[in-house]
């Protein structure tokens, strides 16, 4: 059985990732696919046709810039900057996920490392 909840939640946190790591450095979309991967040890292995779609999205916000570039004679590459729109909409974004995980962690009892998960219900 697919886990619906771990999929609605990696959806609900791709834009700012994206933006995460464009803030760090212009980059093109396959090496953030890799960066992800590698950063999160596999766990947001993102496909192309969620990573483009928001690239595009983003753009069209105004959160990032886009252009062309030529690596070889006969292939471009799209690279994408983050703007200063971008910049502030990241902050604000990574300031509310702060702030709601404390909350979730606080909520499960992760901060109290004596509390233990057991299938017990009230």
């Amino acid at each position: 059985m697919k886990r619906q909840h771990i999929e609605q939640l990696k959806k609900g946190i791709t834009e700012t990732a994206l933006l995460y790591l464009i803030n760090e450095a212009q980059t093109y979309g396959y090496n953030i696919i890799k960066e992800l991967e590698k950063r999160t040890t596999g766990y947001l292995k993102l496909k192309g046709g969620t990573i483009y779609p928001a690239l595009q999205r983003l753009e069209l916000k105004g959160l990032v810039k886009s252009w062309r570039q030529q690596t070889t004679e006969r292939r471009a590459r799209r690279y994408y900057r983050i703007t200063d729109k971008g910049r502030r909409f990241l902050a604000k974004r990574l300031s509310e996920w702060q702030d709601f995980s404390l909350v979730v962690s606080t909520l499960m009892g992760m901060s109290d490392t004596d509390k233990a998960v057991s299938g017990d219900t009230a």
